[in-house]
């Protein structure tokens, strides 16, 4: 089994050769200093993981053979991320972690208090693919475009529970909410300003939404995401 993970962003079957990217080329021989015949493993986010062996090598480019699927293709559990993007250092971890913890979809959101709606998707898909092959995922999650709440809310589908991060500590707290929490779900993170009066208002009228709090402490939104998607994949996810 290869130490080194790489998604490759085309169907892999065996016996197959495939011809890397520049920079998948240069990380391997450059960065990792791998040689002809090592051994990796790479995904393709939809049959599955595979065995390959570094076949050709030169100063620019690097050749693989698939050799064996090692793994058959699985999808994390239908849960959703939405979140109002913050300052970059956090939104990423924000995008590394919600894949490390499984999630299926990731959509940012602009809020009254948002502090940015600048979202660059490929430096998010960017994270979410060097997270999933650290992590061993096979899959990956989808990044979709930033979109207004209110927007979202009103074309939500009603079959898909959405599970909003509740400050003001009106709301159960993430053990009673998150026992019987079983996908297709939704976890709602709000700004580092919290909701408005309006989208709070919103939030608590809608009958697919529920309001989780997370305790007494106040926790910074990058915080919130790791502990609501550990918080529902102990309890209704994969970790069970």
């Amino acid at each position: 089994m290869g130490k080194i993970r790489l998604y490759i962003s085309q169907a892999l079957t065996v016996n197959q050769k495939v011809v890397l990217e520049a920079q998948q080329s240069h990380y391997l021989l450059n960065v990792m200093k791998l040689r002809k015949g090592e051994i990796l493993n790479c995904f393709d986010n939809q049959s599955g993981e595979y065995s390959c062996e570094l076949l050709e090598i030169s100063k620019k480019q690097a050749v693989l053979e698939v050799k064996s699927r090692m793994k058959e293709y699985m999808q994390c559990p239908d849960i959703w991320l939405l979140f109002a993007p913050v300052k970059k250092d956090n939104t990423d971890f924000i995008i590394q972690k919600a894949t490390e913890l499984g999630v299926r979809k990731i959509i940012p959101v602009l809020t009254k208090y948002t502090i940015t709606e600048r979202v660059k998707k490929e430096r998010f898909s960017a994270q979410s693919i060097e997270a999933a092959e650290q992590c061993r995922r096979t899959d990956l999650p989808e990044i979709a475009d930033i979109v207004k709440l209110e927007e979202l809310l009103n074309n939500w589908d009603k079959k898909r529970t959405l599970y909003y991060m509740d400050e003001s500590l009106s709301g159960q707290s993430a053990k009673e909410i998150f026992l019987k929490a079983p996908a297709p779900c939704a976890i709602l993170v709000g700004p580092e300003g919290g909701f408005s009066e309006k989208e709070f208002t919103l939030l608590k009228t809608l009958p697919f939404s529920k309001a989780v709090s997370l305790g007494n402490r106040i926790l910074r939104a990058e915080t919130a995401v790791v502990a609501a998607l550990s918080c529902w994949q102990a309890m209704s996810g994969d970790w069970q």
